[in-house]
């Protein structure tokens, strides 16, 4: 029997995912009727890689799916305030609404979504004339206070004691005031940024200015989804890694654009996918800490009907068609697929996949914003 139209809704909204705070409001929320709305937030910080635009994607793609009305926020103000793009804000803005959601919606057509569905929100068109938001930011500061505050600068990547200038301590409270001035239900990001929404529940219930009210004008929370932060290219700094420090090594070994043969670009040649993927770590047998079986499982079996073919010659085993990632893995863990096979398959599954990338970056005027935005980082 297929699953009740509120159960769909709700299992299109959790699958995927690292984690929901909590599964039981999101139900709450679902079974109450509400018109649920969506946002995550992103930096402009540089070149969009697979992490920040097919996974981002692929789970608004599931939200829109849902019927959720969901909303790409462009966070020019947080990326000024973390220094990136040379702390230009003009630069920022112009690089937000051009290269940024130009990639973010070509993204979405890799995956058969409507990139016109999806509203890309401008912070500083969000900030423009509303006071009221400023007042809801300092009524988020007074319910936090500046330790744990201090704790969560990691969302901004950096080092928890790390030393910052006043500006980035306001980066938090900015955040978490995003999602009650736009109404959020459902507060979308990766594991990285789960101590703002930690603070943003915490504080729901407290919020004289802007709280976040259900159908009969009660304060509730937001839900926060957390999304799978997919592993870089590189090998770790030591090997093995002990299984207690697995999580924490996991994070500082997310795709980073700051590393650009850690990651593949959303707009990357074919010729340059082979190569950051054949120079990847993947050790022949290692199923934890692999990033291309992390590549193989989000990127290529997100779906049921997810099938991926190894090509080899006939004296290895010849052709191998994997109808899930289960089998796949089983495989690689006990060496019956050898590691460069694995890497062929998976990097020409992902040159097919980001075609429609390929043509919409080839566009003279979308073209132009790459370029632009390679000499702005070649200055830096």
């Amino acid at each position: 029997m297929p699953p009740k139209p509120k159960e769909k809704k709700i299992n299109l909204i959790k699958r995927n995912l690292e984690e929901i705070i909590t599964e039981g409001d999101l139900r709450k929320l679902i079974h109450s009727g509400e018109k649920l709305k969506h946002y995550i937030g992103f930096e402009i910080s540089g070149k969009i890689h697979l992490g920040s635009g097919l996974i981002s994607m692929m789970k608004i793609k599931d939200f829109m799916d849902a019927g959720v009305a969901v909303t790409v926020f462009l966070a020019d103000w947080h990326t000024w305030i973390n220094d990136k793009l040379g702390g230009d804000h003009e630069k920022i803005k112009k690089v937000a609404v051009g290269y940024f959601k130009e990639g973010m919606k070509a993204c979405m057509k890799c995956l058969g979504g409507n990139p016109e569905k999806i509203n890309f929100l401008l912070g500083s068109d969000l900030y423009r004339n509303h006071n009221e938001y400023w007042v809801t930011v300092i009524d988020v500061s007074k319910n936090a206070s500046l330790a744990r505050i201090k704790r969560s600068i990691t969302i901004l990547g950096r080092k928890e004691n790390e030393g910052v200038d006043f500006a980035k301590l306001i980066y938090p409270p900015m955040q978490v005031a995003d999602i009650f001035f736009q109404g959020v239900h459902l507060a979308h990001a990766g594991m990285d940024q789960r101590k703002a929404h930690v603070i943003a529940r915490d504080v729901a219930l407290n919020l004289k200015i802007k709280p976040l009210l259900d159908k009969k004008g009660n304060k509730i929370k937001p839900v926060a989804v957390h999304q799978h932060i997919l592993l870089g290219l590189g090998k770790p700094p030591s090997w093995p890694i002990p299984k207690d420090k697995l999580r924490d090594v996991w994070t500082s070994l997310k795709m980073s654009k700051s590393v650009p043969d850690s990651c593949v670009f959303i707009h990357d040649t074919p010729e340059e996918i082979r190569r950051k993927i054949n120079n990847a770590f993947c050790p022949e047998g290692e199923t934890i800490l692999n990033p291309v079986l992390d590549w193989a499982k989000c990127l290529i079996f997100r779906e049921k009907s997810s099938k991926l073919l190894i090509e080899r010659p006939q004296k290895f085993g010849g052709k191998i068609l994997y109808s899930d990632y289960r089998s796949l893995e089983q495989d690689f863990r006990t060496k019956k697929l050898h590691p460069m096979d694995l890497k062929n398959a998976v990097a020409e599954n992902l040159i097919k996949l980001l075609e429609p990338v390929r043509r919409h970056f080839a566009k003279p005027r979308v073209k132009k914003m790459l370029q632009e935005l390679d000499k702005m980082l070649l200055a830096k």
